[in-house]
């Protein structure tokens, strides 16, 4: 019963900010989803709602955690909905390996975050100082490669350094910077941030952190590590299912060495000649209802509440009327 009860919550969610991500849609967006209200219009609707039929096949490919695996069933059922022909493959892995399962042909679209292009797969590190700054620059860098990047997301999921409220108020922590005065502590975090800047290296290079002892963890495990107090500090998503229901304190990134972190799909411009406008223009209806809160209920329903990643997607699309 709480586990639909959570799946009802989301639909109530999406609702409520529907009006306020309509307004996000843009003119262009709005026709993708218009087409879906001119049903009423008779003869040619059904023709107009499956834009999809006929076009080539496409595959889309998602990261190695929750978050991901929804947005990858969140575009691949909105774009199946218009009549595409989508291939959701799940779970392939980081940036760099998603990236070169991309750019070598075998996946043809994947959602990434605009920071992490620019500062993992560009292999920059001097990150823009706003969220449509680094947008553009990782547009730029995609579409040197013959990619480019649809719209963002509203939502930006960021990196964030955590810690228990105790360890916090015994140390006065309130920005990363204050950690220096800590001296020496664990810090978990996945196997690849350990030579990211917006990751262990940056840490360590950008706030001096010399005393940091490094901790590689799986996704979510880093959790029950600081609540069983094998580390002191572990890196987080800001929209992580967890952070509902474990009391923590993230400290704020004075340095910004985690930049911006909006979703954009990453796909090859030869595809996205090949499927036609309708094919932007349905992602980026997605796109633009992806709010922090819808996030973090999504991510809670399937981290926390069980359901599958295809499931929730699902209720999400048919609350503000995609599928």
């Amino acid at each position: 019963m709480g586990a639909e009860g959570r799946i009802w919550r989301i639909v109530l969610i999406t609702l409520m900010i529907a009006a306020c991500a309509i307004a996000g849609c843009g003119g262009d967006d709005s026709g993708g989803g218009g087409s879906g209200g001119g049903n009423s219009g008779g003869g040619s609707a059904a023709a107009s709602d499956q834009p999809g039929k006929g076009k080539p096949p496409i595959t889309i490919g998602d990261k190695n955690f929750t978050e991901e695996f929804i947005l990858g069933e969140l575009y691949g059922q909105a774009l199946k909905a218009k009549g595409y022909d989508v291939t959701i493959k799940s779970n392939i892995g980081s940036s760099e390996i998603i990236d070169k399962a991309l750019t070598s042909g075998q996946i043809d679209m994947y959602p990434d975050y605009v920071g992490t292009i620019l500062s993992v797969v560009a292999g920059r590190n001097n990150p823009p100082g706003s969220a449509q700054a680094t947008y553009q620059a990782a547009k730029r860098f995609e579409e040197s490669r013959d990619l480019t990047l649809l719209e963002p997301t509203p939502f930006f999921d960021s990196n964030a350094v955590a810690v228990l409220p105790s360890y916090a108020q015994q140390h006065g922590l309130k920005n990363v910077s204050d950690l220096a005065k800590v001296g020496s502590f664990t810090y978990a975090d996945t196997p690849e941030n350990l030579h990211r800047l917006q990751g262990v290296a940056g840490l360590r290079k950008v706030y001096k952190l010399d005393k940091l002892k490094f901790k590689p963890l799986s996704i979510g495990l880093q959790y029950t590590a600081l609540k069983r107090g094998d580390v002191q500090t572990a890196d987080v998503f800001t929209t992580d299912a967890q952070l509902t229901r474990t009391k923590l304190t993230l400290l704020t990134d004075d340095k910004h060495i985690f930049g911006f972190q909006n979703v954009a799909p990453v796909v090859s411009q030869k595809v996205l000649a090949e499927q036609g406008p309708a094919f932007a223009q349905t992602i980026n209806a997605v796109s633009a209802k992806l709010t922090n809160e819808a996030m973090r209920a999504m991510n809670a329903a399937v981290d926390i509440d069980k359901k599958e990643p295809k499931e929730v997607a699902g209720a999400f699309l048919a609350a503000n009327g995609l599928t």
